[in-house]
């Protein structure tokens, strides 16, 4: 680890160094890179400089501890000072060893999350209409950016399908575990028995794909028009601007009305298509080179139960931790970050164990 962490330092360093240059200051895509670099190093630095200040701390009060001989007061006062070292020193290791855990490249992109009702008919396009309110809510909370891409609202107010984008720092980071099943126990308003039904709704959360990572061939485009609609005939759009892109290799279909206008929708689609293509791409090459991915929360499989919120109970549990929380209404009102953290808490314990086994 201390060979890792000098490497990095001598890097800050010769950034910091680069950055002072005039030919980098004049060109904008070298210095942006740098920058960024600069800010990712920055944490790590600052933290290995509070560990050797701590290891320094020790090393003065054992050598005050040594020469303090009968000197009762010294003595005690050097004793106190070590143990506040020693346990500085156990905290910097930790929060250096998760610092120098691999980043996935994707935490600090903007997303794409595709939310769909499954089995429970109504009942599961209700929910489905939850569960968009529940992550719009926690971005709001943390001053995100949400633009809807594509919705189709049921005639009680659920949805078959919503995709929105939201664009703020770390997003990714912070949503990348809601992909899976979520499954939804409550009475539904039209059972008149009192019976409890199970519905489930799938996630899916998508980091943005830049249009560097992924080039699409024009020639695979389908690309058709139509008018946007809502829920029963609603809202019906006089010109035919809603896009819908299909993906002929793949058979990926797109479709976006949320915009008046036919170029945006456009625009919107081929967003989310390209992030759908990278994202399987992704996938594919992951299960190329790892069959087993130790650091990974659950198996990713987007058909895996991950959830579950129980209306009768005021439960929600996270399958894949074992984390219960007997505060679904807080939840559901997008106070969504003891889930997000413990999964986050979960996977750097997951890949801390896995770094120390290879």
């Amino acid at each position: 680890m201390f060979n890792k962490l000098e490497t990095v330092v001598n890097r800050y360093e010769q950034v910091g160094i680069e950055l002072t240059r005039p030919d980098v200051a004049t060109n904008n895509e070298l210095f942006r890179k740098l920058m960024k670099e600069h800010s990712e190093l920055t944490p790590i630095v600052e933290k290995y400089r509070e560990y050797t200040a701590a290891c320094k701390a020790e090393k003065e009060a054992l050598e005050i501890l040594n020469e303090a001989g009968g000197d009762k007061e010294l003595k005690e006062l050097a004793e106190e000072e070590l143990k506040e070292a020693k346990e500085n020193i156990a905290v910097f290791s930790d929060e250096l060893k998760i610092l120098l855990l691999p980043k996935d490249p994707n935490d600090e992109k903007n997303v794409i999350v595709e939310i769909r009702g499954g089995a429970g008919g109504e009942e599961a396009a209700l929910f489905a209409g939850s569960l968009y309110r529940m992550y719009t809510m926690y971005a709001e909370s943390r001053r995100w950016n949400i633009e809807v891409v594509n919705e189709n609202e049921t005639e009680l107010g659920g949805y078959k399908e919503v995709s929105f984008m939201i664009e703020g720092a770390g997003a990714y980071s912070r949503l990348k575990f809601e992909s899976g099943v979520h499954r939804v126990q409550r009475v539904p308003d039209t059972e008149t028995q009192g019976r409890i039904h199970t519905s489930t709704v799938t996630v899916a959360v998508l980091p943005e794909a830049e249009d560097v990572e992924l080039e699409i061939n024009p020639a695979d485009l389908k690309i058709d028009t139509f008018r946007s609609s809502g829920a029963g005939g609603q809202h019906i759009n006089k010109t035919s601007s809603a896009i819908r892109v299909t993906h002929l290799p793949t058979g990926t279909v797109v479709e976006c009305q949320d915009e008046r206008s036919q170029f945006k929708n456009k625009d919107k689609a081929l967003k989310i298509l390209r992030s759908r293509l990278l994202d399987v791409a992704q996938r594919e090459h992951d299960e190329a080179i790892a069959s087993d991915r130790k650091a990974q929360v659950g198996t990713g499989d987007r058909s895996e139960r991950i959830r579950t919120y129980n209306y009768p109970q005021g439960r929600v549990t996270d399958h894949r931790i074992g984390l219960t929380l007997y505060k679904l209404d807080q939840i559901l009102n997008g106070d969504l970050d003891e889930v997000v953290d413990g999964l986050i808490t979960h996977y750097r314990a997951e890949a801390l164990k896995a770094e120390q086994e290879n």
